[in-house]
């Protein structure tokens, strides 16, 4: 049997049997479009920028896990998504704790004016020189922003002396802040109570003075009072000078000039600061010449003529010692000039001036009492 010759392939340019080939199995897959933005990144941005700066910080770390892993766009975005929201979580705590604090203040503020305490409960800041008021439980040294204002016939516990707005600028630090509270707190006491020797020995110095905290709020209200809460004390103190006579204030402001320098003695003394102490000792010589040169001047009016004369004498015999004082050399010689002067001035022949002059002569109890405090040493911050 015979069999047919197979088909003839068709013929051209195509070849259906024909291999695929090896080119189009493992060529270069067809081009695509950029990678992803990953969404997170941008969230990051918005979120920690606008509304809830922690989810920020997550959404910025979660974005830059995936866009690692994924190859995804947004690294910058991300990291930038995450700064923000990291500098804005400081700020939203920072603006929080001011807060809170603010609300303490007033929240401990409003605690204390419920305590009980006779008068008009009032605002420090609202407080003038002449008012009197009380605080409750007599405690002058307790934080406040309110006291309560009573009439100074009435038994109070404090009297304002003065009130002043210190200077703008940087918070000068509690040394600072104390030591120019201080001074001018003494110097409106001295003006308003000229006459020294007539303050109760209870009376004492205090201030009100801002905290670190309210002077970055702009607190700069520095309240000077005289203190007398140990005692129950009825009637202002005020004696200024629109109060005496001006041959009283007069003398009285040389005393009281003679006073300060005594108080502006330097820590550590002679053996300490020997070239401070020889300042100090000039600055003494000074004052004393005030007042000398105002006895010279008395000297013979009548009713104080002989008083001043006698004080006169104590005086230049003081002003030679503390001149020596000012040249010593050594610690022993300036202490032994110190203890001169001391010695050259009698409390009793003061007494007998003031008496002259018509005011008080009760000897305060810092002069009368070697080892007792000087009243300039006892002054009290309320902050």
């Amino acid at each position: 049997m015979t069999y047919p010759p197979p088909p003839t392939p068709p013929t051209g340019p195509a070849n259906p049997w024909a291999p695929p080939s090896s080119q189009a199995l493992w060529g270069p897959p067809p081009p695509q479009g950029p990678p992803a933005l990953n969404g997170f990144a941008l969230a990051s941005l918005l979120v920690g920028l606008l509304c809830l700066p922690p989810l920020g910080i997550v959404f910025g770390v979660v974005a830059l896990v995936q866009i690692a892993r994924k190859r995804e766009r947004g690294r910058a975005l991300a990291v930038v998504g995450l700064v923000v929201s990291v500098v804005m979580t400081v700020v939203a705590a920072y603006v929080t704790q001011q807060y809170a604090d603010s609300f303490s203040r007033h929240v401990a503020s409003s605690v204390v004016a419920r305590d009980d305490a006779e008068g008009s409960r009032t605002a420090i800041d609202d407080m003038a020189p002449g008012d009197c008021f009380n605080v409750p439980g007599g405690d002058l040294l307790k934080q406040s922003p309110f006291v309560h204002a009573v009439d100074c016939t009435q038994v109070h516990h404090a009297e304002v002396t003065s009130s002043t707005l210190l200077d703008d600028g940087p918070f000068p630090g509690d040394d600072g802040l104390e030591s120019t509270a201080t001074d001018i707190c003494w110097e409106a006491q001295d003006a308003y109570a000229m006459d020294t020797w007539a303050l109760p020995a209870y009376a004492e110095m205090y201030y009100f003075a801002p905290t670190r905290a309210l002077w970055r709020e702009g607190d700069r209200r520095l309240l000077c009072v005289i203190g007398t809460s140990s005692e129950e004390h009825r009637g202002s103190l005020r004696e200024d000078a629109g109060m005496l006579t001006p041959e009283q204030a007069e003398f009285l402001r040389v005393m009281n000039g003679v006073d300060k320098a005594f108080a502006r003695q330097p820590e550590g003394g002679p053996e300490e600061a020997l070239s401070e102490s020889r300042t100090w000792a000039r600055e003494i010589d000074t004052a004393l010449a005030a007042q000398s040169a105002l006895l010279r001047r008395v000297s013979g009016r009548p009713g104080i003529g002989a008083a001043a004369g006698a004080q006169l004498v104590e005086v230049e015999a003081a002003r030679k010692e503390w001149q020596r004082a000012a040249r010593a050399t050594k610690p022993a010689e300036f202490d032994e000039a110190w203890d001169r002067a001391m010695r050259s001035l009698d409390v009793d022949t003061e007494k007998k001036l003031r008496g002259a002059y018509g005011l008080s002569t009760r000897v305060p109890e810092w002069l009368s009492d070697p080892g007792a405090e000087d009243s300039r040493g006892s002054s009290r911050e309320l902050t």
